[in-house]
């Protein structure tokens, strides 16, 4: 219970400071929690902003694509901020966030799930339909991935 919510106190922290990631802390507290607490991991799994992480953990064992994007940006200026401003020392913050980054995109990624049909999909559509009109027609170029 205790490395939970210590866990999760690092995780709330590294939002507002970028040489601490908040993924890999929130997904340690949930780990810990599902050991110790099961009320505390229920609220972890509720909660707005953690809990589609944890879950998206849990079912793909995967991380998004847009954490791991957005993590690595916010390493990479701390890491910069850290080296300008640390008298001492300024290339650790560097070493440790590029082992975090490292182990962040060995992990496999979740790519968002498109809300709607692409592009392709909307021409195949309105050919079998017939709703296209002139601007519509498929030149038998691709527009999926």
């Amino acid at each position: 219970m205790l490395a939970g919510a210590l866990s999760l106190l690092l995780g709330v922290i590294g939002i507002v400071v970028p040489l601490l990631p908040t993924t890999p802390f929130v997904l340690l507290a949930a780990a810990c929690f599902s050991r110790g607490s099961a009320r505390w991991e229920r609220w972890l799994l509720a909660h707005r902003q953690f809990g589609p992480i944890v879950r998206d953990w849990r079912e793909h064992r995967a991380v998004p694509l847009r954490a791991k994007q957005f993590a690595t940006v916010m390493m990479v200026f701390g890491s910069a901020f850290a080296a300008w401003r640390l008298p001492m020392l300024n290339w650790l913050p560097a070493l440790c966030c590029s082992i975090v980054a490292l182990w962040l995109w060995r992990l496999p990624t979740r790519q968002a799930a498109a809300s709607i049909a692409p592009v392709s999909e909307w021409r195949a559509m309105d050919r079998q339909s017939g709703a296209g009109g002139a601007g519509s027609s498929h030149s038998g170029n691709s527009d999926s991935d």
